[in-house]
């Protein structure tokens, strides 16, 4: 297992990046131990991209808005790491994970960039930490640092097993991650987290409170800590890949973002002490949640804007190739994505604007928490719009088998093109669609989008507890308490009897 190194290593390569993924960790796939994740068919695309992404960093054109100086180490750094301290800097960061997410087409939902952003909560909540244990808040410093100069790629888990989601973990330990033991040593972990996305493709994973524990009796189940993915004892289980088929279709999304989800199981798991941030504090768990997460719900909603802009730019694309899109519904549909888009943007600049600095020194950008539960709401809409436009043409399109066959291709070239455009530019612009929308990466994105910012019942919930109303309420009660204004009576009007 490796710990917190002294030996900063700075920005990484491609290269260096898929050479580290083969680190001894236990990862399974159907049944079957991966040894070398970067190289396995099931996960090579998404690392090669990953990995070609991280170059960009190294590219002269790019280096100013990817990367930044790291006063500590004098090492030029990932720009997500930095910790933004004035509002300038904060919109260099958003400049950043727009040209990120602009490569990805708002696919990698745990991409690099949103990660370090959480790392940079957890270096800004320090202090907060520091007042449960001071060892707590030096070693959330300690650790940013160290993923920070290295670079490292991580993920994070917070969901519990779905297992009886009505019963409690204190009649079921099962139910959740649980402290087992405290020793000289660290503290040993038991039970698993799902749903963990890009397990398989990360350095590390951060282990944090999913917020439903506030019983004092389930202090033990109350922990954040952070281990590398080769920790011992810990095994990962990733799920069925999603980019792949058997027929020859092209999968261009699905083969280079499938992040991978899985399951972690911790198998009586020592985590060192260097490496725990806060134990059985419900109340500072709870209060950390929102603070860690500030600038990841801010760049979420970069990458969120550049996935609805590709959604966007597919539907248009689906209207122009089969002549509708001068009619008016498929207009108004492509109007209502498009002011999807606009509204995203609105919401990352009200949270600039909103911005204020931390207790620690940062500066984070304001709550945008309705704005995410908007997000969820209409994410559904979004695809069903490019559903809509594509219709049946997203399931009938021919593979590129069909169009080398010499009986089928004049078949195919008569009935299939579209308006202005052959039939294999047709065929692989509906195929992309179809993969957006609707084959098994399509459906993982769009529950992705529906089921990653939380239980949305509850968030909404919290919107109405969280917006103030006085204002309002006061005048409307002042204006039910004032004593009617008498009606003046005319010398026609009869008097009651």
């Amino acid at each position: 297992m490796t710990l917190l190194s002294p030996t900063p290593r700075g920005l990484l390569t491609g290269d260096r990046y898929r050479a580290e993924l083969d680190d001894g960790r236990e990862l399974y796939l159907d049944g079957q131990r991966i040894a070398d994740p970067a190289s396995h068919p099931a996960f090579r695309p998404a690392a090669d991209e990953l990995a070609r992404l991280l170059d960009l960093q190294h590219e002269p054109e790019h280096r100013e808005l990817l990367t930044w100086k790291d006063p500590e180490s004098g090492l030029r750094l990932a720009r997500a790491y930095q910790p933004p301290t004035t509002l300038e800097e904060l919109r260099v960061q958003r400049r950043s994970a727009e040209f990120w997410h602009a490569q990805a087409l708002g696919q990698q939902g745990r991409s690099p960039a949103f990660m370090a952003s959480i790392a940079v909560g957890v270096y800004d909540f320090r202090h907060r930490l520091a007042t449960a244990d001071p060892r707590f808040g030096a070693n959330a410093e300690a650790w940013y640092r160290y993923c920070a100069q290295n670079d490292l790629v991580l993920s994070h888990a917070l969901g519990d097993p779905q297992i009886d989601r009505s019963a409690s973990p204190l009649d079921d330990p099962d139910l959740a991650l649980r402290v087992l033991e405290e020793n000289e040593r660290g503290i040993v972990v038991r039970g698993a987290k799902q749903l963990t996305t890009l397990a398989p493709l990360a350095h590390e994973v951060l282990v944090y409170l999913s917020a439903s524990f506030t019983d004092n009796r389930a202090e033990k189940f109350v922990v954040w800590f952070a281990l590398p993915l080769n920790a011992p004892g810990l095994i990962t289980l990733a799920r069925e890949p999603l980019g792949t088929a058997p027929w020859g279709h092209g999968h261009p999304i699905g083969a280079r973002y499938d992040e991978q989800d899985a399951m972690l199981f911790f198998d009586d798991v020592l985590v060192p002490w260097e490496r725990v941030f806060l134990l059985r504090d419900a109340a500072l768990a709870r209060e950390g949640l929102g603070r860690i997460n500030a600038w990841s719900a801010y760049v979420g909603h970069v990458r969120y804007r550049e996935r609805l802009r590709t959604l966007l730019a597919t539907a248009t694309l689906l209207a122009e190739s089969i002549g509708v899109d001068s009619f008016r519904n498929i207009q108004e549909d492509l109007g209502r994505l498009a002011g999807y888009a606009e509204l995203t943007g609105y919401f990352l600049d009200a949270a600039e604007n909103r911005g204020a600095p931390t207790d620690a020194g940062l500066f984070a950008p304001g709550d945008t928490f309705a704005s995410r539960v908007w997000s969820a709401e209409v994410a559904g809409e979004a695809v069903d719009i490019v559903r809509r436009i594509g219709a049946s043409g997203l399931l009938m399109q021919p593979s590129p088998g069909d169009l080398a066959h010499p009986r089928l291709r004049p078949h195919l070239e008569r009935y299939m093109r579209g308006r202005g455009t052959d039939v294999e530019r047709k065929s692989r612009l509906f195929r992309l669609a179809w993969e957006l929308t609707g084959d098994g990466f399509g459906q993982r994105q769009d529950l992705y989008e529906y089921v990653h910012r939380g239980d949305l019942a509850r968030n909404r919930i919290t919107v109405y507890h969280r917006h103030d109303q006085s204002e309002a309420r006061a005048r409307l009660l002042a204006l039910l308490d004032a004593e009617p204004a008498a009606e003046p009576r005319t010398d026609d009007q009869e008097a009651p009897a």
